[in-house]
């Protein structure tokens, strides 16, 4: 059971409570090059992404975040590294939430400048602790970057925004390392109700980084932890995008659109069920219905182990049987995929 957390408002969104888990992305174009980041913007969008992060390093590149929110009407948070006035400067340039940890920032005045600036336009704040930058302090208390210590860390940063009466909070705990990320947000999870982000760092390139990513934000779902998602991938920001709804697909959340499932095959298929089932998700791209569509290999099996599919084909030999509910409707010959999606379209 998903395990509620207090409610943050991010522009037009809402996370925590009992609000969908929703998922992100972070631009990778150069930040000078506001036009790439404002098109890369779009496309996320395009792609169904609910919430985009932009870097911000210097107050000069809030101009960035002007311009995305030009064209772009999905919330906009801006990652900020130790300067205090890159953030007021987003802020002031209209992003939807700042990504910054306090701690890092120098001294409370400076704190209270940035917890004003949010306080003003009603923005929330994400800690981000990542092992790969825990407090020297930390390191040696724990000898390395522990659950533990990421965990203490996360909530040392949070003291400091509690100390300026600011609680519109939402945290992450990132590490390369799975079962870390795992033990890490299980442990946070028991100590605070804030919203927690949920990813892997540095997770790798598309294959591992995908499997990475299943294991640690999946196992976590699966645990009722984590409010949103962000798949962190060595590639285009909209794979990601994609990496995140098929985990909370996988991991039993509703999501918009279909999922097409099949079989692994064996020597009793007689058609091409990869290039067939890759070819129905391809069509299907941008239908919103909710449904399992099946691809299956034979007529042995394949009725059978897709019962839940809602439709589905079954290969014969230069055929596929067509069936729907597990029930089998007819024989389908010569352009199989279209005839399916016909069939698809009147459901």
């Amino acid at each position: 059971m998903r395990k509620l957390r207090r409610e943050v408002k991010i522009g037009s969104l809402r996370i925590g409570g009992e609000n969908p888990i929703a998922v992100q992305s972070m631009l990778n174009v150069p930040v000078k090059d506001i036009a790439g980041n404002v098109a890369q913007a779009k496309r996320l969008e395009q792609a169904g992404c609910q919430i985009i992060r932009v870097t911000v390093p210097t107050p000069a590149d809030a101009a960035v975040v002007t311009a995305i929110k030009k064209e772009v009407s999905i919330p906009l948070v801006a990652d900020i590294h130790f300067d205090y006035r890159a953030a007021i400067a987003a802020a002031e340039a209209g992003a939807d939430k700042i990504r910054i940890n306090p701690g890092n920032i120098g001294g409370d005045d400076r704190v209270a400048a940035v917890v004003r600036a949010c306080k003003e336009r009603g923005l929330p704040i994400r800690i981000g602790v990542n092992a790969g930058s825990l407090e020297k302090d930390l390191l040696e208390k724990y000898g390395s970057p522990t659950p533990e210590a990421l965990c203490e860390s996360a909530m040392r940063h949070v003291r400091i925004l509690e100390k300026h009466d600011f609680e519109d909070i939402v945290i992450s705990i990132k590490s390369s390392n799975v079962p870390t990320v795992i033990a890490a947000y299980r442990l946070l999870a028991e100590t605070c109700d804030y919203p927690l982000h949920v990813g892997v760092t540095e997770a790798g390139t598309y294959r591992m980084g995908l499997i990475k990513s299943a294991m640690g934000i999946g196992g976590l779902l699966l645990e009722g932890i984590g409010d949103t998602l962000r798949v962190s991938l060595t590639d285009e920001p909209e794979k990601e995008v994609q990496a995140g709804f098929d985990i909370l697909r996988a991991a039993g959340f509703a999501v918009p659109g279909p999922e097409v499932i099949s079989c692994p095959t064996c020597g009793r298929t007689n058609i091409k069920v990869a290039e067939i089932a890759q070819e129905v998700e391809r069509r299907l791209a941008g239908c919103k219905k909710p449904i399992k569509v099946a691809v299956m290999g034979c007529v042995v099996n394949g009725p059978g182990e897709a019962r839940e599919a809602d439709i589905g084909i079954a290969g014969g030999i230069d055929s596929a049987v067509l069936f729907i509910k597990g029930q089998q409707i007819r024989t389908l010959r010569g352009d199989i995929v279209g005839q399916l999606l016909e069939e698809i379209e009147k459901l």
